[in-house]
C-alpha cells in the first residue's frame, strides 16, 4: 500500500461563481463612478465562498474521474476496480493519496496538476502538523515539534515533569478563587492542548475538563493546565502506532463517571475504539442531561459509543474493509448491560430517552456484541476521571502508545 501527499497551489483561486459579487471600490482606485458599488463576476479571491467553491470544483473533477464520495466523511473519495483500490482524503488544499496502484497515483496526479497545479510531496511525512513515520511495524503519528514548541513558549522547558495529566486528588470546578487575568492566554493554551488530542488520547479528559472554564478561568484552572504541559515533557515524541498486522475487528470500550461534573451534576461519557490492537477513535464528553442513576449514566455512555461504532462500521464499508469478526463493545456496568439486553420497556427504564435504546436495537440486528469487562480492565476509564499514577501508567501501556523514534 502506498501513501502520498499533495498540495494544491493557490487553491482558492480555482472555481467559478455563478452569482454576481458586489463590492465597494477601495479609496484611491480610479473609477468612473465614484462612491458607487461595482459588480465583479467569477472572482474568488478574498470571498467567504472561496473554500466552498474550491471544494465544489475539486469534488466535481474527482467524481468525473470515477471516484465515489463517502457519505460518512464528505472529504473522503474512493475508487475501487478489479485491479486496485485508491482513496483520496482532502483537507482544504492538502490531499492524501492512499492505495495499491502507483499507476493510478500517477494518473490522478497528472489530472490534478493539469487542472489546478499541484505540488507532489511524495511519501507522506507531515500532514497538518502530524509527523508521520513509516516502519515495518506500521505507521506512527506524533507531534514532537509542536509539543516542544508548546513547552518552550509556555516557559516550562526546564520545569519538573508531572507523573499524570491531572492530579487525582483535585476535582476541577467553577471555584471562587483568584481569577486568572489573561483569559486570552488561557484560551490559547487550552486550544493548543486540544490540538494535541489527536496523538495524545490520554490528555483528552484533562482538556475536556479545562475547556469548561474558558469564560472565567481561575489560577487553579491555569495551574491544572500547566500540569498537563509538564506531563507532556515526560516524552514529547510519544505517538500512536497503527500496526500493519492488526486484526480487522473493531473493539470498543464504554465508560461513564456518574455525576462527574460538580457544577452541573452531569455525568462524563467516554469511549475508545481499537482496530485490532491499534487505537483509532476516542472521546470524552459531558452528557446532555443529569442521569438519575449510575445505570442510566452508563447506558447513555453505551448509546454514545454505539453511535460512534455505527459510523466506524459505515466508514470501513466504504473503504471496502471487511472485518474478520463481529464488532464488540465492552461495558463494566452489569445493570446497563441488562437494560440493553432486555428489549422489554418497563417501569425502571421509563425515564430513559427513546434514542438511548439504539443500543438494544443494534444488538437485536446483530451489528455488535455487548460483553462485560472488569472495572480494572476498562480501558475507557482514563477518559472519564483523573487516575492515580500507577493506574494511569497501566492504562497507557495497554493503549499501545509508543515513542515515535523507537517505532
Amino acid at each position: 500500500c502506498f501513501l502520498h501527499q499533495l498540495d494544491v497551489n493557490n487553491a482558492f483561486l480555482h472555481g467559478e461563481l455563478k452569482e454576481d459579487v458586489y463590492m465597494t471600490i477601495p479609496e484611491g482606485v480610479p473609477c468612473h463612478k465614484p462612491n458607487q458599488v461595482c459588480k465583479l463576476q467569477k472572482s474568488l479571491y478574498g470571498l467567504k465562498e472561496a473554500s466552498r467553491k474550491w471544494y465544489e470544483k475539486l469534488t466535481t473533477l474527482l467524481l468525473h474521474q470515477g471516484y465515489t464520495q463517502s457519505t460518512s466523511d464528505y472529504s473522503l473519495f474512493t475508487l475501487k476496480t478489479d485491479a486496485y483500490f485508491t482513496t483520496i482524503l482532502v483537507y482544504v488544499d492538502d490531499i492524501i493519496l492512499a492505495g495499491t496502484s502507483m499507476s493510478e497515483f500517477d494518473r490522478i496526479k497528472l489530472i490534478l496538476d493539469e487542472t489546478f497545479s499541484i505540488k507532489d510531496m511524495g511519501l507522506l511525512r507531515c500532514f497538518l502538523g502530524l509527523e508521520v513515520a513509516h516502519s515495518k511495524a506500521g505507521i506512527s503519528l506524533s507531534r514532537q515539534k509542536y509539543c516542544l514548541d508548546l513547552l518552550r513558549e509556555s516557559g516550562m522547558l526546564g520545569s519538573k515533569p508531572a507523573p499524570t495529566p491531572l492530579d487525582s486528588s483535585v476535582k476541577l470546578h467553577a471555584d471562587s478563587g483568584k481569577a486568572f487575568e489573561d483569559i486570552g492566554a488561557y484560551r490559547r493554551l487550552i486550544g493548543r492542548l486540544l490540538y494535541l488530542n489527536t496523538t495524545r488520547p490520554y490528555i483528552t479528559y484533562a482538556t475536556q475538563q479545562l475547556s469548561q472554564f474558558l469564560h472565567n478561568p481561575t489560577m487553579t484552572h491555569y495551574h491544572a493546565a500547566c500540569r498537563v504541559i509538564r506531563y507532556l515533557k515526560n516524552n514529547p515524541g510519544r505517538g500512536i502506532l497503527f500496526r500493519r498486522n492488526a486484526e480487522l475487528q473493531l473493539l470498543g470500550f464504554s465508560d461513564s463517571d456518574w455525576t462527574g461534573c460538580i457544577d452541573s451534576r452531569k455525568s462524563i461519557s467516554g469511549y475508545c475504539f481499537f482496530l485490532g490492537t491499534s487505537l483509532i477513535s476516542w472521546r470524552a464528553k459531558k452528557q446532555d442531561t443529569v442521569s438519575r442513576s449510575s445505570s442510566e449514566a452508563e447506558y447513555r455512555a453505551l448509546s454514545f459509543a454505539t453511535c460512534e461504532l455505527l459510523w466506524l462500521i459505515a466508514l470501513m464499508k466504504e473503504l471496502h474493509i471487511t472485518c474478520t469478526k463481529l464488532s464488540v463493545l465492552y461495558c463494566d456496568s452489569q445493570s446497563a448491560m441488562h437494560i440493553a439486553l432486555n428489549p422489554v420497556f418497563h417501569e425502571r427504564t421509563k425515564h430513559l430517552e427513546i434514542d438511548c435504546h439504539l443500543v438494544c436495537e443494534k444488538l437485536q440486528q446483530g451489528l455488535l456484541r455487548l460483553l462485560p469487562i472488569s472495572t480494572h480492565e476498562q480501558l475507557a476509564d482514563f477518559l472519564t476521571k483523573a487516575l492515580s499514577t500507577s493506574t494511569f501508567n497501566k492504562f497507557i501501556s495497554k493503549l499501545g502508545m509508543i515513542n515515535i523514534h523507537h517505532a
